[in-house]
């Protein structure tokens, strides 16, 4: 699975318009940015109180880069 699927995975799973979910791998030096795009009424369902939400799916995140032994960072897109 690519990180950006894991994302899309999680992402259509929190929100209510799962159609409007999209996800970007962007490919820099050494690492990967995953870009995620939400409607704006389920921005708020994926970022969470706090952040809290948005912290989780970076730590799974980082535990499927680390076990790949890459870099990746998660950039939620409004």
């Amino acid at each position: 699975m690519s990180f950006g699927a894991l994302i899309k995975t999680i992402a259509v799973a929190l929100v209510d318009d799962a159609d409007a979910v999209e996800v970007r791998e962007v490919e820099a030096d050494r690492a990967i940015t995953v870009e995620l795009t939400v409607a704006k009424d389920d921005i708020g369902k994926v970022i969470g109180k706090d952040g809290r939400t948005a912290q989780s799916i970076r730590t799974l995140l980082t535990a499927a880069a680390i076990k790949a032994g890459r870099r990746v960072h998660l950039d939620i897109l409004d």
